[in-house]
């Protein structure tokens, strides 16, 4: 998909309404190589018209399989949203595969997908929010969304962090300009990520210990 930026789009800035609060049993946390089967999972239980929204077309089962494969690179970044320990929305953030790499300035893409039981409650917002930062202190030099034109929740939250917006026919691109990184932001990144991964390998050893575990 040709991305074509508009012109001098504004730093992107956090919403000014406080982040979302998770309620018992509900967590923001970073995703790793780890997750990948609850990422892949997240995706193949999105509705018919959520998996249109997330990838702009309707996708088999053993392509969203096959796509998750691919997200953990070294430019990929993708946090979600767990509910007793159930993945039910994820934010990506991925280099474009072109041009420098994002720690020297390239370029990024975003990408979202809420399950439905779990939209219109700002989770959307709160992810979006960590992957504006991720891409910011990344030195990210632009970053950009696409949607589909019916979906303007989509639309709404980009608008929140200063995106500028191009309506084409079929597809609606939105582009951010990331404020550069501060000791403040890298430090709580760090500080986030440092538990997120911490959290997955227990994860993961309670599921090897389950798989593992002699039937009585």
């Amino acid at each position: 998909m040709q991305h074509v930026p508009p012109p001098f789009p504004p730093p992107a800035r956090p919403p000014a309404q406080s982040r979302y609060a998770p309620q018992a049993g509900e967590q923001f946390r970073r995703i790793w190589r780890a997750d990948e089967a609850a990422f892949r999972d997240h995706l193949l239980r999105l509705d018919p018209q959520g998996r249109h929204d997330r990838f702009g077309f309707g996708v088999s089962d053993d392509f969203i399989a096959r796509y998750a494969e691919r997200c953990f690179g070294m430019d990929d970044v993708i946090h979600g949203f767990f509910v007793d320990g159930v993945l039910r929305g994820a934010g990506e953030l991925r280099g474009l595969g072109h041009g420098l790499p994002l720690a020297f300035g390239g370029a990024a893409e975003a990408a979202f997908s809420v399950e439905k039981d779990w939209r219109g409650r700002g989770i959307g917002t709160e992810l979006m929010e960590r992957i504006v930062r991720a891409a910011r202190n990344r030195r990210a030099g632009e970053l950009y969304m696409s949607c589909l034109p019916h979906n303007t929740p989509m639309q709404r939250i980009a608008r929140k962090f200063a995106a500028v917006l191009q309506h084409d026919v079929d597809q609606v691109d939105a582009a951010f300009k990331p404020l550069a990184a501060s000791p403040a932001s890298v430090w709580q990144e760090m500080v986030e990520d440092s538990a997120s991964f911490a959290i997955a390998m227990v994860d993961l050893q309670k599921r090897t210990w389950l798989k593992d575990k002699p039937a009585e």
